[in-house]
């Protein structure tokens, strides 16, 4: 059986994929916080189409708790490993630098960048034992451009970035991916409290993009044609950036 574990996987880009690699024929751990009745909303959307979904609460940012989650899921599921890996979990708390405080700063980037060492140290083993894994880090068009008002965002996704094209370098001859992609402005419940209707003028394919476009390059990029794609990040921002 191949599973696919998503970060963030109750709501918004998270769900999306989820819902894509499920279609695709994996078993999806989805991974959620406190949203309990999202994901489980995810979860039930899922198996409503034939598909397979478990659920796996942690926070992303506390590493004690995310060993506890993964060696007890190894322990159940004995002899299997994750194969495809998707670090999608992510929080904004938006604020210009010179009034930001030290919490918002480490909250933003202890969940994307730590989160992505605590998940990935953890299930990397078993894909390089058993030569065959994927990896797809969501970042953002913040982290390759950079955002006013977003300076701790940025960070973390540009991070996030910089991990994927060295992690990409250590494990490809184990035919191990690692690949980014970076969504400009996506229709979820994080861009919600954006001007849409101004920020659409800022892009050029003049509109938001959707969580299903998001997810369908993750789909291509966790899929067998895409084992000579790795290191790579790619723009999903109707032409921004």
């Amino acid at each position: 059986m191949n599973y696919a574990l998503i970060t963030g996987a109750g709501r918004g880009i998270g769900r999306a994929i989820a819902e894509r690699l499920a279609r695709d024929g994996y078993t999806v751990i989805i991974n959620y916080h406190s949203n309990t009745a999202a994901a489980e909303a995810t979860k039930a959307a899922i198996e409503a189409e034939g598909g397979k979904a478990e659920l796996l609460p942690f926070d992303v940012a506390d590493s004690q708790a995310i060993e506890s989650a993964l060696n007890a899921w190894d322990a159940a599921h004995e002899g299997e490993h994750i194969s495809v890996l998707v670090n999608n979990a992510g929080i904004r708390r938006d604020g210009l630098l010179v009034f930001m405080n030290e919490q918002d700063w480490h909250d933003v980037l202890d969940t994307t960048a730590e989160g992505f060492y605590y998940v990935t140290h953890h299930v990397l083993p078993a894909m390089l034992r058993a030569r065959n894994g994927r990896i797809v880090n969501i970042t953002s068009i913040s982290g390759i451009s950079g955002l006013p008002g977003q300076v701790n965002y940025s960070a973390a996704k540009a991070a996030l970035i910089g991990a994927t094209k060295a992690l990409s370098k250590e494990v490809a001859a184990r035919k191990v991916t690692v690949n980014a992609v970076a969504p400009g402005f996506i229709c979820t419940d994080m861009t919600a409290d954006l001007d849409e209707a101004e920020l659409k003028k800022t892009i050029p394919a003049g509109r938001f993009g959707k969580p299903e476009e998001v997810a369908a390059l993750v789909s291509f990029l966790c899929s067998d044609e895409a084992a000579y794609i790795t290191g790579q990040v790619i723009s999903i921002a109707g032409g921004m950036g």
